[in-house]
């Protein structure tokens, strides 16, 4: 939706803007909406870091437990085995 505003439609928020809120307290907020966008983009980074940080404890934790299946089934083969000789 957002990506469908053109420059003619920028101008016209702007004036909108500045006739409601005015002159003087127009720059106090365009730094308020610039400090909000610069903090929602930086905790989107950090969340998207930890996403990606998590993922690799992920795919370990995976094959552990793949080998760990793997040992037991191969401990049960080589018990059948041993019992089968005595």
């Amino acid at each position: 939706m957002i990506s469908n505003i053109g420059v003619p439609g920028l101008i016209l928020i702007l004036v909108i803007a500045l006739i409601v809120f005015g002159p003087n307290k127009l720059p106090e907020l365009g730094r308020a909406v610039g400090r909000t966008l610069k903090e929602f983009k930086s905790a989107t980074k950090d969340l998207t870091n930890d996403l990606n940080d998590d993922a690799p404890q992920k795919t370990v934790k995976k094959e552990i437990k793949e080998e760990t299946v793997l040992t037991v089934e191969a401990q049960e083969v080589t018990d059948a085995k041993s019992e089968q000789k005595h």
